[in-house]
């Protein structure tokens, strides 16, 4: 392997790049812009050799996408934020058509007020678009998900688009040392893609078709089988890609949960922090613990039980907001996977971040000793904190 000093946007360019793509399709928007710009860089260096479609916004860059999939290319998008928004109707078409594209997004607040700062507002508005969804921590993890992504997303039980989700500016912009493969590697791991079907004039299929009461639900339903098979797909492209890059992937990763009283489930670079926190407080004598979760969809129900089974309370962070909802997204689905546990964990939800608003180690801290009383009294004082706003 070579260390290369990539910022998160440049280390999924690099990914894309070394997984041979056919066709990138993308228009440009902060803080995604660099991801295309690079790989565009690329494609006019002669470095690859794949087809680089400029269009009019996100809605043809999918649109693009999507037809070029069809055909049976390796194809991959970015976007961020309103770019996302403006892409919605095509997720679902994506989704619907079996398309196994691979979009990177640099998640980005929604406007208005317009916000180009990270949180997770533009993701969790298309949670179930019928894409899978990683969530990286890195720009290490954001390109070994990206290479992983196109062979989750193409294997032939799954026929899915994924997103591979970085943190807008927090890890699209800093640049890190990323560990990365070499090509013949890469070649082997990411071999060309076999589609199941394509759109060839010499023998013609029919695609989209209208489709009324008789049939859509029968394709739905597909559609929920096909994100059950993630699963298992994933842990094997995840064991095979340890094996070359002695890096270890799943589905969550843990720290200190093998006797917390009281932890944390969170999504992105907010996990390395709280895991800063948690070590330091658990050198006081503090039973505390962080779920980082790498998959949110499909939602691994059957490994957060597993990981927080033995937990009193547990506070879980959400960068965005479900308006009118009980909780935010990802505490909702935490919800519902631990409800019917014999002891449920006390369980709070803390809205943070918002507008890429930054949280400090003190921030996380106030949270786990917060989780920590719930923990003691059975108590939840507040069902949700809004964690650093301003009165």
């Amino acid at each position: 392997m070579t260390i290369l000093g990539l910022t998160g946007d440049e280390a999924v360019a690099y990914a894309v790049k070394q997984g041979k793509v056919d066709i990138v399709a993308a228009y440009p928007i902060t803080p995604q812009t660099i991801m295309v710009e690079r790989f565009s860089k690329y494609v006019a260096d002669g470095e690859v050799h794949t087809g680089y479609v400029c269009v009019e916004s996100e809605h043809s860059a999918l649109s693009a996408c999507v037809g070029a999939s069809l055909t049976g290319a390796r194809v991959f998008t970015a976007t961020a934020s309103q770019g996302l928004a403006l892409m919605h109707e095509m997720l679902y078409i994506a989704s619907g058509l079996r398309c196994p594209i691979v979009m990177g997004v640099a998640n980005r607040a929604l406007s208005a007020p317009i916000n180009i700062h990270g949180d997770h507002s533009d993701m969790m508005g298309s949670r179930d678009s019928g894409w899978v969804q990683i969530y990286a921590e890195n720009a290490q993890e954001s390109y070994d998900w990206t290479l992983m992504a196109f062979k989750i997303a193409e294997d032939e039980s799954v026929q899915l688009p994924v997103s591979v989700n970085l943190d807008g500016f927090i890890i699209s912009h800093c640049m890190e040392g990323v560990d990365v493969l070499e090509d013949s590697v890469v070649d082997e791991f990411l071999q060309s893609r076999k589609p199941l079907f394509t759109v060839d004039p010499e023998k013609p299929i029919t695609v989209g078709a209208l489709c009324f009461t008789d049939y859509y639900f029968e394709f739905k339903r597909q559609q929920v089988e096909a994100m059950l098979n993630v699963r298992g797909v994933l842990d094997k492209v995840c064991k095979e890609y340890r094996g070359i890059a002695c890096r270890d992937y799943g589905v969550l990763e843990t720290f200190g949960m093998e006797d917390a009283e009281a932890a944390v489930i969170c999504l992105g670079s907010t996990a390395g922090t709280a895991r800063e926190v948690a070590r330091r407080l658990r050198a006081q004598g503090k039973k505390v613990g962080v779920v980082k979760l790498w998959l949110y969809r499909p939602f691994p129900t059957d490994e957060v039980r597993a990981a927080l089974r033995h937990v009193k309370a547990l506070a879980v962070f959400d960068r965005a907001i479900s308006f009118g909802a009980p909780y935010g997204a990802l505490c909702s689905d935490v919800v519902s996977a631990l409800h019917t546990l014999e002891e449920s964990p006390q369980i709070f939800n803390v809205v943070y971040g918002l507008g890429g608003r930054d949280i400090q180690p003190s921030d996380i801290e106030l949270v786990f000793n917060e989780a920590l009383e719930t923990a003691k009294t059975g108590i939840v004082k507040e069902p949700t904190m809004f964690l650093g706003v301003r009165d």
